[in-house]
């Protein structure tokens, strides 16, 4: 048996989460164009993410696996929705992009509940995330001026994956815990 420490994926799955829907909400709110989050989409979020997610298959993490393959996926699926659009390939309405979020929004709410056995930042987290789709579903089908108050929730949802990732980082290299995830909301049978 190898005593070999192995780094911990969620490191990498929890920094493209991150920045990816940060530099999604900083477009949203109007302060920077679709490009860069296209390539992040591609490469941050959608890429790195996935591979994070079958890392965390090898360390038997469930919900880790489940959670990045399935947000590396979001994000390969909506920037495939973007470049179809940008070259008319086929056009996607705000409609069509509304069930998109919809169903991702179902997802959300049962990885939600999971975060409940986890720790506090990943509720956190998760509770910013459901927040931000459902506001985002909403300007999808309407009610195009909520779409300011998802990109404050996704920034905040953003921000709290970041934590996550500071928290691993930052205690692995201290060798003890300097910053805190709190204990979870209910605990495991």
């Amino acid at each position: 048996m190898s005593n070999v420490k192995l780094a911990n994926p969620a490191v990498v799955g929890l920094a493209g989460f991150g920045l990816t829907t940060l530099l999604l909400q900083i477009h949203n709110l109007g302060f920077l164009g679709l490009g860069p989050v296209v390539a992040m989409a591609f490469i941050f979020g959608g890429l790195a993410q996935m591979i994070a997610g079958f890392m965390e298959q090898k360390m038997n993490n469930n919900f880790g696996y489940a959670v990045f393959v399935s947000y590396g996926s979001f994000w390969i699926g909506l920037g495939i929705i973007w470049m179809c659009n940008h070259f008319g390939v086929y056009t996607s309405t705000g409609t069509d992009v509304g069930v998109y979020l919809v169903v991702w929004t179902l997802l959300t709410l049962i990885f939600g509940v999971a975060s409940l056995f986890i720790h506090k930042a990943m509720t956190f987290t998760f509770t910013w995330l459901i927040i931000g789709f459902i506001f985002l579903d909403l300007a999808h089908f309407g009610y195009p001026e909520l779409k300011s108050i998802a990109a404050y929730a996704l920034i905040i949802c953003a921000l709290g994956a970041w934590y996550m990732m500071a928290t691993i980082i930052i205690n692995d290299v201290a060798g003890k815990e300097i910053l805190k995830s709190g204990k979870p909301f209910l605990k495991k049978a």
